[in-house]
């Protein structure tokens, strides 16, 4: 039995004895948001709650237990490193490593599997065509992520952190359009199937972008950029990751170890740690020349169809399918505000059986929200322009902080009319019940 069934097994009994679930946390000491995360399948339940809950429901402990135990899996979360040579990956693995595992997490780590091919004699060179080699390459990172996600589920530990030291969106960076298309094809698979299997993208920039002095090819002896060729590849990784539902860029404003430390403070905000808070500004913006938007190599077009669940009053559920040309990632999302910019955000991929299934809880009253995301990285920043049917002269620019304090820097062709960050009007959640009417630009 699943985590998503075993909490639908809950609800079930719930909602046979005519309990809300204000009433059963209230009776079993806990709150609401637990009780709604045991019934989505977001939480697990220890022996003394299954006790509670057996004497409240008037069922069997032994069946809930077994349940229990049946449906006890580590939660597993895989993430990327990505970036330009010399960016800091094989320090930020070691930092990685020792950081998390003191918070609870055993931490697996995948090493980049160009180094090891090229190590070993196997290389764009040495292969007939560079097309040989990133096949061999794709295969062997598909193979060991497998195994490495495998062996995870059969660990004892109740969360696991996998690290890939690159992912299978890398090879894009060494291959033409043309190229990464057939690879895609010859593998049965699609570009938003393999880039959202990650559930986050961290890029380290390479020093070769405003630290010229620290850049070098001497501690990686398969490294042979030059400063130039660094830069060049460092914006076909962001091109490449652009698109990603969370994409993270670590520049080098700052000195080397400050930069690790803030790559650790972005996949602690991602990892929930000590709470999974969400920075959001909003703006309300013309829409821009979107054929040239979509000319961008920076630029990501997906579409987006998003319905809100029945929940309690202080929590946000919804479900989202995300994608283009017919292939599509889900997922379910919690949300509770917290205060001002902050809100306390959950998210985890669905299945598509359970996407379908979650449908059947949508609120009624609300209506699906459908709209094409064009994903922008600028200034080493990550902006998401929404682009509705219900309007046709404006759109709404957001962007993801790691602290109220960052400064926001609007790309140039973005024309803001105003900032709605504070204004419930544009909260999906409201648009959902009406779309609030276009504004009238008013000249300054």
């Amino acid at each position: 039995m699943s985590n998503i069934e075993f909490g639908n097994y809950l609800a079930e009994l719930r909602r046979g004895k005519k309990y809300t679930q204000r009433y059963v946390a209230y009776e079993l000491g806990v709150s609401d948001k637990a009780v709604s995360k045991w019934e989505t399948g977001n939480s697990s339940l220890n022996l003394e709650q299954l006790k509670k809950i057996a004497a409240l429901y008037d069922v069997d402990l032994n069946e809930l237990i077994k349940f229990g135990d049946d449906v006890k899996e580590p939660e597993i979360i895989k993430i990327v490193l990505t970036g330009g040579p010399c960016g800091g990956k094989s320090t930020a693995l070691s930092k990685i490593d020792g950081y998390f595992s003191k918070k609870g997490y055993r931490v697996l780590s995948i090493p980049e599997t160009a180094t090891e091919l090229m190590v070993n004699g196997t290389s764009p060179l040495t292969s007939r065509t560079n097309f040989d080699f990133q096949r061999t390459l794709f295969r062997l990172q598909k193979f060991k992520e497998k195994l490495i996600e495998e062996n995870a589920r059969g660990m004892k530990a109740d969360k696991i952190l996998i690290v890939c030291d690159r992912g299978i969106i890398d090879n894009k960076a060494y291959m033409t359009d043309v190229e990464f298309k057939r690879l895609l094809k010859e593998f049965g698979t699609n570009e938003i199937k393999e880039r959202d299997s990650y559930a986050a993208v961290f890029q380290l920039v390479t020093p070769a972008k405003g630290k010229e002095e620290c850049y070098t090819v001497e501690n990686n002896i398969v490294r042979t950029k030059s400063i130039k060729e660094a830069r060049e590849l460092d914006d076909k990784m962001i091109e490449a990751w652009t698109g990603h539902p969370h994409f993270r860029i670590i520049d080098n404003s700052t000195e080397f170890n400050e930069k690790i430390n803030r790559l650790l403070k972005e996949i602690a905000i991602f990892l929930g740690e000590p709470e999974p808070l969400e920075i959001e500004r909003k703006y309300i913006i013309d829409i821009p020349n979107i054929k040239e938007l979509e000319q961008m190599p920076n630029c990501t077009k997906v579409d987006i169809t998003q319905t809100y669940l029945k929940s309690s009053d202080d929590t946000e559920r919804r479900v989202r399918a995300r994608g283009i040309d017919g292939n599509y990632i889900y997922y379910l999302t919690e949300k509770r505000k917290v205060s001002g910019l902050k809100r306390v955000e959950v998210e985890r991929k669905l299945e598509p059986n359970e996407y379908i299934k979650l449908l059947m809880e949508a609120d009624d009253s609300l209506r699906p929200i459908r709209k094409t995301r064009y994903c922008l990285t600028e200034n080493n920043q990550y902006f998401e322009i929404d682009i509705y049917p219900e309007w046709d002269k404006q759109a709404i620019m957001e962007i993801e902080l790691s602290s109220e304090d960052e400064v926001v820097k609007i790309p140039g062709f973005i024309s803001v009319i105003k900032e709605v960050t504070e204004d419930d009007a544009y909260k999906n959640y409201n648009m959902a019940s009406e779309m609030p009417k276009q504004l009238k630009k008013t000249k300054k």
